[in-house]
């Protein structure tokens, strides 16, 4: 059984699509080489997303005696969460809809060698 550490960033408000380019990119790394890459991007979601990976990482470090240098992003979603919607004043008295969309970051990492392991069993 792989040892899954997991953190979460739920109603984050960037939208889950450009979010998911960021997450992407990090998926399937070393969690040292991810926050590195994260560091350097200036897309708006990577501050959130690196943020939930040291939640994780620190999750692991703190239930399981975890090294750091052994773990990787095993899985990384992000899904959309509610969608607030205002209103903008338009010509003629109509009203024009905004959407304020959010989404859930969420991060699960796992041992480097196990999380192997269990990607062959299940292909």
């Amino acid at each position: 059984m792989v040892m899954e550490y997991k953190a979460s960033h739920r109603y984050a408000r960037i939208t889950a699509r450009k979010a998911r380019y960021v997450v992407d990119q990090v998926r399937n790394m070393p969690v040292e080489g991810a926050l590195d890459m994260l560091k350097f991007s200036d897309r708006r979601a990577a501050p959130m997303i690196a943020k939930v990976i040291k939640s994780a990482l620190h999750n692991a470090i703190q239930e399981g005696g975890a090294n750091p240098e052994n773990l990787v992003i095993w899985r990384a979603t992000i899904n959309e969460g509610p969608t607030m919607k205002r209103w903008r004043p338009r010509a003629r008295g109509m009203a024009f809809p905004i959407l304020k969309r959010s989404s859930h970051i969420n991060i699960i990492l796992a041992d480097r060698g196990e999380a192997g392991v269990a990607a062959k069993k299940g292909s």
